[in-house]
């Protein structure tokens, strides 16, 4: 018997996303790398990625890159998160090339390859302004890293790439592209050979290709969001030639009662910490459901049904207005849409079954 909560997986619908981005951009020379940091690094998922045309895996976690290797899907892997420095030897052991930003990082991994005698190629990171990682590209940052690369024996650099939206919420553009591809230019003119590389960022980089205006020079995108769920959340947007219905995140009814919309007594902080803030809209029905932010991020939830509104939630307890539904039970089931952070924090979740389909 399947147990609630769970994330209900179409893997067809994932493999035409995969296939459809692919397809978009290998016409004008792009390289697209499915992303499954988002899904916890999900075999059945993965999978469906390679099946869908990706040519290489990224995940920002080792212990997931490890995984699918173990299952025996035979591709390139790309860790998408710098290396920490307890890590090094695990990443040249299972990834075939990594992100990097600080050049001890780059010497580490370079002295952990000579050890092993393993070799390892590296992107490095250039910061164009969403202020998360990589080398701010001045001529100083650039010349300390091409000093450390020049003196690797076992460490390659393949080329650059940038990563925006995800902090500062800053979103791609050519101008941003072209400053990392400017960086690339003065990347390859002081290590003296050119790079195989350019790596643009993720979904949220959908948008420029989408209307022809990315930079000539990128000729890789890293791809979550979009494969996974048909949406780009920096951006705010459905994209229109991709499926949504991905995935579905189901919960059992525990407890539907008849009660006021406003707290009897003083109002002190959650169990988090905040203060809450009610309407007092009358007696209304609600119903709780056996999830909470333990599971979940909550906010990123909507209920399949317009007649329910989320009202709040515990660590295991989320509790819906349900008046406008009136027809509910205990022990029937609430089917809800998530957004990025709400299937990212599901797929973690151990308490959440997923259910492949």
């Amino acid at each position: 018997m399947e147990r609630n909560p769970k994330l209900i997986i179409h893997l067809n619908k994932i493999k035409e996303n995969a296939s459809r981005i692919v397809e978009l951009c290998k016409d004008i020379g792009i390289e697209v790398g499915g992303v499954t940091k988002g899904a916890c690094g999900n075999v059945d998922i993965a999978k469906s990625m390679i099946e869908g045309g990706c040519s290489f895996l990224g995940d920002s976690r080792i212990k997931n890159i490890v995984s699918l290797k173990k299952e025996g899907l035979n591709i390139p892997y790309m860790l998408l998160r710098s290396p920490m420095p307890s890590e090094v030897n695990d990443v040249i052991s299972w990834a075939n090339f990594s992100l990097v930003s600080m050049p001890e990082i780059v010497k580490s991994l370079d002295e952990a390859c000579r050890i092993a005698n393993l070799f390892h190629d590296v992107i490095v990171m250039v910061d164009v302004g969403d202020l998360r990682e990589g080398i701010w590209p001045t001529d100083f940052e650039i010349e300390e890293m091409v000093k450390i690369l020049k003196n690797c024996r076992k460490v390659h650099c393949l080329g650059v790439g940038t990563n925006v939206g995800c902090f500062g919420g800053v979103l791609p553009s050519s101008d941003n592209l072209n400053r990392l591809i400017e960086t690339g230019h003065k990347f390859e003119n002081l290590l003296g050979y050119e790079l195989k590389v350019y790596s643009g960022g993720s979904t949220s980089s959908l948008a420029l290709v989408e209307r022809g205006i990315l930079p000539a020079g990128i000729n890789q995108l890293r791809v979550g969001e979009a494969i996974l769920l048909g949406s780009d959340v920096t951006g705010r947007r459905v994209i229109p030639y991709l499926n949504q219905d991905t995935m579905f995140l189901e919960a059992e009814v525990i407890e539907v009662r008849r009660k006021p919309s406003v707290p009897v007594g003083n109002i002190g902080a959650d169990a988090f910490g905040n203060v809450p803030v009610f309407e007092d809209r009358g007696i209304r029905l609600r119903a709780i459901v056996g999830l909470g932010k333990q599971d979940v991020r909550i906010d990123g939830l909507s209920p399949l049904s317009e007649d329910i509104c989320i009202l709040g939630a515990s660590s295991d307890h989320l509790i819906l207005d349900v008046e406008d539904l009136g027809n509910i039970s205990l022990g029937d089931v609430v089917t809800f849409e998530l957004d990025y952070g709400a299937m990212l924090a599901a797929m973690t979740s151990p308490y959440v079954e997923k259910i492949i389909k």
